[in-house]
């Protein structure tokens, strides 16, 4: 059996390559929510190509509105190198994250059995 520590490795290596190997792959199309908006404000068409000067806009309010630290996944300025950070970035905090509500988890199972 293979030990909680390499599985764990191999798992961090296995994200790290799907993220960096999606920035390659992803579409410049506007996702579907986004894709949706578009259509809704009439600024696409149901079906075809998405325009360039198409842009969501939305009705916000400032008690909510935010600056987002990676717009559209990527660094400002930084092109391709930009977006491999932000998705190595994103990948560590979700790992931080997920490692945090485990030992959470664990720990409650051990108080629970005893």
């Amino acid at each position: 059996m293979m030990e909680m520590k390499h599985f764990v490795m191999i798992g961090i290596a296995i994200a790290v390559i799907i993220g960096v190997v999606a920035i390659f792959l992803a579409s410049s199309d506007p996702d579907g929510l986004e894709s949706t908006a578009l259509v809704v404000n009439g600024d696409k068409l149901m079906t075809g190509e998405t325009p360039a000067d198409a842009e969501v806009v939305e009705d916000v309010h400032p008690s909510i509105a935010y600056e987002s630290p990676m717009p559209d996944y990527a660094l400002p300025d930084m092109g391709i190198p930009g977006q491999i950070i932000a998705m190595l970035a994103g990948i560590g905090i979700i790992f931080v994250i997920v490692l945090g509500v485990a030992r959470v988890a664990a720990r409650q199972k051990e108080c629970g059995n005893k």
